[in-house]
């Protein structure tokens, strides 16, 4: 039998996206989302919220990007993947979801039921004509596509 690495949340974003690029182009949005969930604290509930890290690659990650705003509701799906590294002499990992499918649930709480505003974005330095990435069959596609060497980001790995 095969293990299983499945995600569903339905949840909101505490920040705004971010839209980056690896050195060989392919873009990646990271962002991160609470989902609540009810607790019952001796005769009463309340509401106990889980925060997620959240990286979504691709074609997806360009298209969705701008639309993907603090307090926008977001349903996904993906897997967890553990990142693991070494700062200061002490090993560190930490859990982050990596999203095959975002999905845009419903507007923010301020916008009274609107459909969500896209932001308007300016490309990033150095990467206004980035080369076009190719569609991959969704049935083959990994979730993450394999980080070769040549695959770095402009800030520094550990993401905080």
């Amino acid at each position: 039998m095969k293990d299983i690495n499945v995600v569903v949340l339905v949840g909101r974003l505490t920040r705004d996206s971010e839209l980056k690029y690896t050195n060989s182009g392919m873009a990646i949005a990271r962002f991160s989302i609470a989902v609540n969930r009810s607790v019952k604290r001796g005769e009463e509930w309340e509401d106990e919220a889980s925060f997620f890290d959240v990286d979504l690659w691709g074609k997806q990650a360009e298209g969705v990007n701008r639309y993907l705003l603090k307090g926008q509701q977001i349903a996904l799906d993906g897997e967890l993947r553990q990142d693991r590294w070494e700062q200061d002499g002490q090993n560190r990992s930490k859990v982050v979801i990596t999203a095959s499918n975002v999905r845009l649930m419903g507007s923010k709480p301020a916008e009274g039921g609107q459909a969500p505003a896209p932001r308007q974005e300016a490309p990033a330095a150095g990467h206004s004509a980035q080369p076009p990435l190719a569609a991959a069959p969704r049935a083959t596609a990994p979730a993450q596509p394999p980080i070769t060497a040549g695959d770095t980001f402009e800030d520094d790995i550990p993401f905080n």
